[in-house]
């Protein structure tokens, strides 16, 4: 067997224990109005990072680019509540068009 299909067994083993372990804690530790403020912010912490790794990050490098545009013209577009497809595509749109000028 080679390592790359231990690390997938290995790795599938640790998500069913991760997912078995947080469906058994009782409901009693999840009532704590502090653990629900940390369990609404999870998703929304690890969103933003995703989107600072992926806009950022070229693989071991810091770089700036035209996502930083797209990011950028996403964030003021959604600061002016637009609906999500208008940001997607103002985000698309801007970046594709700053990548072809440089």
């Amino acid at each position: 067997m080679s390592s790359i299909w231990i690390a997938v067994i290995g790795s599938s083993i640790t998500a069913f224990l991760n997912k078995y372990i947080g469906h058994s804690v009782p409901e009693k530790w999840l009532d704590k109005p502090r653990i629900k403020n940390i369990n609404t912010l999870v998703p929304i912490v690890l969103l933003s990072a995703l989107i600072g790794v992926q806009t950022f990050a070229n693989k071991q490098e810091l770089v700036i680019d035209q996502r930083l545009v797209g990011v950028s013209v996403a964030l003021i577009a959604l600061k002016l509540k637009a609906s999500f497809p208008v940001v997607v595509l103002a985000a698309a749109v801007s970046s594709a068009a700053v990548y072809n000028l440089f």
